[in-house]
């Protein structure tokens, strides 16, 4: 799982996701995208999901550039807990996602490769998205 070697904060407030994308909502890099339409929070597991859907229906060919990183501390508290007695530790990482935002880009493979292999990577996600290519 993706998760940062260290943080300034051991806990984060939940937050609220508002507005579109400001960064990370243009290619950069590959010629395929897939691009985020509705926001959410996507945890590290799902994105390791996606990227695993991805390479293997690519058959490790071309090359998949991931524009996400969950850099965010999510707490639980134990299941049976009675309310109060402050917040619970943090339990897994994610990143918070606006719309527009580019989350997995492709390159070396067909469009029509390119095409299914996102879309077994987006069923992954919580998140709606949608499929791109480079305007070139």
């Amino acid at each position: 799982m993706l998760q940062p070697t260290r943080t300034k904060y051991r806990k984060a407030h939940k937050g609220r996701i508002h507005g579109k994308a400001s960064r990370c909502n243009y290619m950069n890099y590959g010629s395929f995208g897939l691009k985020a339409m509705s926001p959410d929070r996507v945890i590290s597991k799902q994105i390791e999901a996606a990227r695993v859907a991805l390479t293997r229906h690519m058959k490790r060919q071309g090359r998949v550039w991931t524009r996400v990183f969950p850099n965010i501390p999510i707490s639980k508290k134990p299941t049976e807990v009675r309310m109060g007695k402050g917040k619970g530790s943090p339990e897994y990482y994610g990143c918070r996602v606006k719309p527009g935002r580019i989350l997995f880009e492709v390159d070396g493979v067909s469009e029509q490769i390119a095409r299914e292999a996102l879309y077994k990577a987006s069923a992954k996600l919580p998140i709606k998205t949608k499929f791109i290519k480079r305007l070139s």
